[in-house]
């Protein structure tokens, strides 16, 4: 992957972003590529978050798959994430998603390193630099505590910490392993005091959220929760509850 270089910062900036441009405590949803949340249905989803989200006071967000960036951005006004960026420039580079395109779309931000696509950590750090200079905001994701405190040195807006072998479970890791999150939060605060840690993996439900923001975390990053349910106002509202 190349460098950073000078940007082309001709595309239609989004609105400014920052660590208080998404705000915390944080819910970040992440709807993946499941099929009831493609095209539709995931502007759907960003509605029903945005209404639910006001109603209760809580920041919230949300990452649609890479094809539905502009669409969601378009209809909603809280943050909208990528799902993945590549640290490189827009040219030759048939099926990446440079940080440009996704400005241009209308986003705030991007996932990076999420265990379902994860990339080098040099290209983590120049895909956290990329996004900074053109002013949106990084979420990179960990697997574990010596991970969060290596990939804090980037400096990212977020990081969240998220165990694989809870992803999609049923258990939370703020539950099944406090320490985890624990320990994420001090070693980011050791090395990128900056930077807000996020708890992901296995969160569904409001005990889990508490015990996510009392052991020190900035918010919560979820995904199966809300689009493997069968009624995902339900479970919005379950999530939000936690707040």
């Amino acid at each position: 992957m190349s460098t950073p270089s000078a940007l082309d910062l001709s595309a239609p900036a989004p609105p400014p972003t920052s660590l208080d441009g998404l705000g915390s405590p944080l819910l970040l949803l992440n709807l993946k590529t499941y099929s009831g949340h493609l095209g539709p249905g995931a502007e759907r989803t960003a509605r029903l978050l945005e209404e639910l989200g006001k109603s209760s006071g809580v920041t919230v967000a949300i990452a649609p798959a890479t094809p539905d960036l502009a669409r969601v951005a378009g209809a909603v006004t809280i943050p909208v994430l990528a799902q993945h960026v590549d640290p490189i420039e827009g040219g030759a580079h048939t099926g990446f998603v440079p940080p440009e395109s996704i400005r241009a779309a209308g986003a705030w931000g991007s996932l990076v390193n999420h265990s379902e696509h994860p990339i080098p950590a040099v290209d983590v750090r120049d895909a956290v630099q990329r996004l900074s200079a053109l002013g949106l905001v990084a979420v990179v994701c960990a697997r574990n505590v010596a991970a969060t405190r290596r990939l804090a040195l980037a400096r990212p807006s977020y990081l969240a910490v998220e165990p694989p072998e809870l992803i999609g479970g049923d258990r939370a890791v703020s539950t099944a392993r406090p320490e985890v999150v624990s320990g994420a939060v001090a070693a980011v605060r050791s090395v990128a005091p900056g930077t807000r840690v996020l708890c992901g993996a296995g969160v569904h439900d409001r005990r889990d959220v508490q015990r996510a923001l009392e052991l020190g975390s900035s918010g919560v990053l979820v995904s199966s929760a809300v689009t493997r349910a069968a009624d995902p106002r339900v479970a919005i509202e379950e999530l939000l509850a936690g707040f």
